[in-house]
């Protein structure tokens, strides 16, 4: 079994993990949230009060949740890939480029949405909801890379 307190992070390393499972989670809760706001607000009348509300709510979506958890995410990420020296795994450069992956899903996200801002609605709604599923469908990967290890 290895000894996770002989990395850098000494005895800090499951303290680190539990912060990384736990801002992983948030900011996957906000790539699920964010996409189901545009649902709703894509169906909206551009520059209708109700436009305005769902602006403000995916405003604070992304300031509040989804901005600080990517951050957090990452920086405890690199730490605890640093600590155990994952960078010579198979399974951590697929789980990284994964994660690169949904990285880019949230800056597409947050470019989405100054569109709807603007009163475009470039994308059909059934579009939409397909891309909804893309977070889940990730982090499942994710997850198994993570657990199992399958190379």
């Amino acid at each position: 079994m290895l000894d996770t307190a002989i990395g850098w992070l000494g005895n800090a390393y499951p303290w680190v993990k539990a912060a990384h499972v736990t801002f992983v989670i948030f900011w996957v809760a906000g790539l699920f949230l964010l996409p189901r706001f545009y649902v709703y607000h894509h169906a909206t009348a551009p520059g209708s009060a109700e436009d305005r509300a769902w602006i403000e709510r995916e405003r604070r979506t992304k300031r509040i949740i989804l901005g600080p958890a990517l951050v957090i995410v990452w920086a405890l990420g690199l730490a605890l890939a640093f600590h155990l020296g994952a960078w010579s795994q198979g399974w951590f450069h697929a789980k990284l480029a994964f994660v690169v992956l949904l990285s880019g899903y949230q800056g597409w996200l947050g470019a989405y949405g100054r569109k709807l801002a603007r009163g475009d609605r470039p994308l059909e709604n059934k579009t939409l909801r397909i891309m909804n599923e893309i977070p889940g469908i990730m982090t499942a990967i994710i997850v198994v890379l993570v657990i199992v290890k399958p190379f």
